[in-house]
């Protein structure tokens, strides 16, 4: 089995810049853009975690990340990370594909397969769906992932639920983030893990900062090392 199957997910806090426009310019972009938009990013963090797990010893990571996208809402994508060398492998890419749509109801489902080059041993695939919405200055998600029962899983399968939000705080570049969640199955040998971080990100010339306190109250069983409770900070730029 594998000595580290998470990704990340807590805590890049890094959150896309979104810029206004008016109905007529919105109108020419998409014209030109056509029916396919590829966006994409690079983030830096101090400490790479995924549900409250350190995958990077504590130590910097850089995190690139590409995604094409339909006009019909399917899309596919890559994301990597430099990984702990205690892994075995030191580098992580996910593949990632699904279909994402709606308005004042939002929705995502996809499935990403998690990749160790060199280190097949620790491939495994999970699959996610997600639903958001915005009330006012706030946007609230939840989510629910599943990973079948797989070879490189220990036979045994996994599932995580959780809920993140962000706070737009008015007149300001500043948005306070926060996530809480549970996972339970394969990774933590049965036994419930809950993972928690509250922070704040805030888009500076075109960039965007983040800062977050991350907790959770057990290490998985996979963790290389402990996951104590941290301050994880991160810059990311979206294009």
């Amino acid at each position: 089995m594998r000595k580290s199957i998470y990704k990340m997910a807590a805590i890049s806090v890094a959150m896309g810049a979104f810029a206004a426009a008016t109905p007529a310019f919105a109108q020419e972009a998409e014209e030109e853009s056509g029916p396919i938009t590829i966006s994409g990013g690079i983030t830096g963090v101090t400490d790479y975690r995924f549900r409250g797990v350190t995958l990077s010893d504590k130590d910097f990571a850089i995190q690139p990340t590409i995604t094409v996208s339909h006009e019909s809402g399917f899309y596919v994508g890559a994301w990597a990370s430099n990984l702990s060398e205690n892994t075995g492998d030191d580098i992580e890419v996910d593949l990632y594909a699904g279909f994402s749509g709606g308005e004042e109801l939002t929705y995502d489902i996809g499935a990403t397969y998690y990749l160790y080059p060199g280190v097949s041993s620790l491939n495994y695939v999970e699959f996610t769906g997600k639903l958001g919405s915005t009330f006012g200055p706030a946007t609230v998600g939840v989510q629910l992932s599943y990973v079948p029962s797989q070879d490189n899983t220990g036979n045994s399968d996994n599932i995580y639920y959780g809920t993140n939000g962000t706070i737009a705080l008015p007149d300001s570049p500043i948005s306070i983030v926060g996530s809480i969640g549970v996972e339970d199955g394969a990774f933590t040998a049965g036994n419930e893990k809950v993972d928690w971080s509250l922070g704040l990100t805030a888009a500076v010339s075109g960039f965007t900062l983040g800062a977050s306190y991350v907790d959770t109250n057990r290490r998985s069983i996979f963790a290389f090392e402990d996951s104590k409770a941290g301050v994880v900070f991160s810059v990311n730029y979206a294009f």
